[in-house]
This record gives structure tokens, C-alpha cells and sequence, in this order.
């Protein structure tokens, strides 16, 4: 599933792992994390995809994304 929702990874020497942060959803600082980039990744795409059923199961609307598409 394509998720159109900004993923921020940021290594933190204090916590030693990568944190995810999902600016879209703004209800949590970081909502997920990994021992490496791609783990971090993966973890994002889990959380995001679960917070997207978790919306639509309660009928709630999706937020609009911040970015429309990055491409690097």
C-alpha cells in the first residue's frame, strides 16, 4: 500500500536506535523506532498503516499529508 504520509527518521545517540516520527499524526513525539534505517522503515510503514485502519474503523478523516511527495 502506498502511504502518502511524511516519515521523519532521526538516529538518537541517546536511545542508540533510530526514531520515527510521524508528523502527520501529531498526537505522539515518536511512534516507533529501529536498531537500523531500513527496521526503522519498516516499523513506520507497520504504524502507519495501523493508525490509517485504526481512523478509518472509527471513521474519522485522515489528516492531509504536509508534503505531497518527496522524491530523493
Amino acid at each position: 500500500m502506498k502511504l502518502p504520509f511524511t516519515i521523519i527518521i532521526q538516529w538518537s545517540d541517546e536511545d542508540n536506535c533510530y526514531l520515527v516520527r510521524l508528523p502527520d499524526f501529531p498526537s505522539q513525539p515518536f511512534y516507533t523506532h529501529g536498531d537500523t534505517y531500513e527496521e526503522a522503515l519498516k516499523n513506520a510503514k507497520e504504524v502507519l498503516e495501523l493508525l490509517i485502519e485504526e481512523y478509518r474503523e472509527n471513521e474519522k478523516p485522515l489528516p492531509i499529508p504536509l508534503v505531497e511527495e518527496v522524491i530523493l
